[in-house]
């Protein structure tokens, strides 16, 4: 898969290290409305895309409630606890790595641009970018049509491109753009969940790519 030309990362729980601000956020909305909290491993076994089937499967009841009222109230604890987020630790390494190698290197991610723009600013890793493409909304929607559109512009060929993500919707992604993936279960979703994509590699943590 290292053989690929281009990488493309995900960046909530792939890159950015925001599984524990992602998981504080809901739970503070969870107690909120007398729900059960999650736990760490809860909510990776729950998370899923779209996140409104995910906040149903917790307990929101949109019959009751708003949802884009709902999608605001979390951004705004999110963007509170964002601070106490940075990259994995490794990730610096493996940008640097690809870049040595010549790898064009992109981001497709279901933030809302101007906050992914914002995040990787401070984290100082834009440089090692060809495009950094989020969504024109906060609902964290699907990332298919971004790809797509990622794909055409850069002229890249798909079989020549390698998709880093740590959910099932990255798979879908991937399968949807044609090119390879490699799920990391080190962010929101579990090493169960991801396996059960039939994803051919899925490994524990970011320096397992190197591996592979």
């Amino acid at each position: 898969m290292i053989k690929s030309k281009a990488i493309i990362w995900d960046y909530n729980g792939t890159l950015l290290d925001d599984l524990s601000i992602g998981l504080k956020s809901i739970n503070q909305m969870l107690i909120k409305r007398e729900l059960p909290i999650l736990s760490t491993e809860s909510y990776r076994d729950v998370f899923t895309f779209p996140v409104k089937k995910y906040y149903e499967s917790v307990g929101f009841n949109f019959e009751k409630e708003d949802w884009d009222l709902t999608a605001k109230e979390f951004i705004s604890n999110y963007k509170s606890l964002l601070p106490e987020s940075s990259i994995f630790p490794e990730a610096i390494q493996l940008l640097s790595h690809f870049s040595s190698l010549g790898k064009k290197q992109f981001i497709l991610s279901a933030m809302e641009q101007n906050m992914l723009n914002a995040s990787v600013s401070s984290e100082n890793i834009g440089s090692f970018f060809s495009e950094i493409s989020g969504i024109d909304n906060i609902y964290a929607s699907s990332k298919i049509a971004n790809g797509i559109k990622m794909i055409e512009s850069h002229q890249l060929t798909p079989k020549d491109v390698c998709l880093f993500g740590d959910t099932t919707h990255d798979y879908e992604v991937a399968q949807e753009l044609g090119c390879n993936c490699i799920l990391i279960a080190a962010g929101h979703q579990s090493i169960k969940k991801l396996n059960e994509t039939g994803c051919p590699i899925v490994v524990n943590h970011l320096n397992d790519i190197i591996k592979n």
